[in-house]
């Protein structure tokens, strides 16, 4: 089967990446979370594996769901893979943001929320505004699609693209 990485429409049914997603991204959250043992992290895998599948133009597999899942389980190790050997993520800052539990906490709040409204600035608006959203408001993905008129894949893909952009220079603001 091959999955076309665009969304048009054919008679009202949905074709290529959208069908692909329509049928399996429950497949692909169940497995990740299985692994992970969280909601927001198996929504993150949802969304980078189908991220990586859009890029792939030329993306061609007998067995779909099969890859998928296997893409969820691979996608959901590299993330375990990256907690375990200390890298700081958005998630664990926006959380620190959102609720300080302690004085030194809330003092690490304030910087991060400081840092996060400077680095928020730098990226296109529209992006910021899917960040805050998902991340500081704790919205989901198809509510902050059918919020700004957009679809499930460009929020995806903004999302994706913002947290790749923040987490760098995270991890260069925690070893500098």
């Amino acid at each position: 089967m091959q999955v076309a990485a665009v969304s048009e429409t054919a008679f009202g049914e949905p074709v290529g990446l959208e069908k692909a997603f329509r049928e399996h991204h429950g497949r692909v959250l169940r497995a990740a979370y299985r692994i992970t043992g969280n909601a927001q992290d198996s929504e993150d895998i949802l969304q980078t594996v189908f991220l990586r599948l859009a890029q792939k133009s030329d993306f061609v597999a007998e067995n779909v769901p099969s890859y998928l899942y296997r893409a969820a389980i691979n996608a959901s190790i590299d993330l375990l893979r990256a907690r375990r050997e200390g890298a700081v993520t958005l998630d664990e800052a926006a959380r620190t943001v959102r609720s300080p539990e302690t004085p030194e906490r809330a003092r690490e709040s304030g910087e991060i929320r400081e840092w996060l409204r400077r680095a928020l600035a730098t990226v296109p608006a529209l992006a910021a505004e899917m960040f805050a959203l998902r991340y500081l408001e704790g919205h989901g993905n198809t509510e902050i699609a059918r919020m700004l008129g957009v679809s499930r894949v460009r929020v995806a893909v903004a999302l994706h693209r913002t947290r790749q952009r923040l987490q760098q220079e995270l991890r260069q603001r925690k070893e500098s």
